[in-house]
C-alpha cells in the first residue's frame, strides 16, 4: 500500500474573522489559497452574522480558544506565513501578539483595518483596538497591508505621534513593520494606485483599478495573496508584484449570488 503524500510546500495559516457568505475574510481566503496552489490553515477569531450586503452582528472568540486552535495546526503543518486580517479587540490582539512571538521565523501580515459600526463592539474603545495592533502586531509584521486614508486618519488622532516621524507611512515603519503596502495611494492628482514603502528604498507604485469583486475587501485579498508568495520565500518586493498581478488576474472571475458583494469563483472559467 502507498503512504500517503507529504506536502513538501510550506503553507499559509490565516487568523481572522469567519464571514459564513464567503464574500470576505475566512472562507474565501482560503478559496484564494487554493487559486494559488496552497492549502490553508486558518484559525476564526470571530464569527460574523452577515450576509452579501453587510454586516449585522459580531461574536468574539475568547482568546484562549485562539491560542489553542492557532498553537494546534502551527505544532502540526509546516506554515511558512501568517495573514492576521480585521481583529476587534486588546485582548485577542495580545494573544495573537504572543503567537507571533513564539513564531517569528514566521513572515507576518498584517492587513489594518477601520472597524465595523456594529453594535456588538460598542463596550469597546477602537483607539484602545487600533493601539495595541500599533504596539503589538506592527512592529512584528514584515508586511502591512492598509488603505492609505487610514493612517492619515491616525495620525490626525495623534495614534502615531509616538514614533516622531513626520509622514504617516513612515511612522508606521519606525514602529517596526518592514514593508507597508497601501491601496487608494495618491499616484497623481487624477490617479491612485498601489504603494509599497519601506526603510531607506525608495516607494514602488501600481496603478490598481477599482473592482467589483471585495470591493469592500480588496486590501485583504492582496494580504491572502502576499501571505501565499510569502510562505514559497519569495522576498516581499517581489512578493508584492506578483501579488498585484494575480490579485487583478482573480477578480476577473465573479459571481453574483446575492443582493451584495461580488464574490470571487472558486476555479476561474
Amino acid at each position: 500500500m502507498a503512504s500517503p503524500l507529504v506536502s513538501t510546500l510550506s503553507l499559509p495559516l490565516i487568523l481572522g474573522p469567519f464571514d459564513p457568505s464567503g464574500a470576505s475574510n475566512l472562507p474565501i481566503d482560503a478559496v484564494i489559497c487554493a487559486r494559488l496552489g496552497l492549502h490553508a490553515g486558518s484559525v476564526a477569531t470571530a464569527i460574523h452574522i452577515q450576509d452579501t450586503s453587510g454586516t449585522e452582528s459580531i461574536q468574539r472568540l475568547s482568546p484562549e480558544l485562539i491560542d489553542d486552535q492557532a498553537r494546534c495546526l502551527l505544532e502540526d503543518m509546516a506554515i511558512g506565513a501568517l495573514k492576521i486580517g480585521p481583529q476587534y479587540d486588546p485582548e485577542t490582539i495580545a494573544v495573537l501578539a504572543q503567537i507571533v512571538a513564539d513564531y517569528s521565523a514566521l513572515p507576518l501580515v498584517l492587513h489594518l483595518t477601520a472597524p465595523p459600526q456594529v453594535q456588538d463592539l460598542d463596550d469597546l474603545d477602537p483607539e484602545d483596538t487600533l493601539s495595541a495592533q500599533l504596539d503589538l502586531l506592527v512592529p512584528q509584521a514584515r508586511m502591512v497591508v492598509v488603505d492609505a486614508a487610514l493612517p492619515e486618519q491616525w495620525a490626525s488622532q495623534g495614534l502615531l505621534s509616538a514614533t516622531g516621524a513626520d509622514d504617516p507611512i513612515q511612522a508606521l515603519l519606525e514602529l517596526g513593520a518592514d514593508y507597508v503596502l497601501c491601496s487608494n495611494a495618491a499616484l497623481s492628482p487624477d490617479l491612485n494606485g498601489l504603494s509599497l514603502h519601506a526603510q531607506d528604498q525608495a516607494s514602488r507604485r501600481w496603478p490598481w483599478s477599482p473592482s467589483l469583486v471585495r470591493a469592500s475587501d480588496s486590501d485583504s485579498l492582496l494580504a491572502t495573496a502576499l501571505t501565499c508568495l510569502l510562505a514559497r520565500g519569495l522576498d516581499p518586493a517581489e512578493a508584492a508584484q506578483q501579488a498585484i498581478t494575480t490579485a487583478a488576474a482573480m477578480t476577473e472571475h465573479a459571481f453574483h449570488p446575492g443582493m451584495g458583494q461580488h464574490i470571487l469563483q472558486h476555479a476561474a472559467t
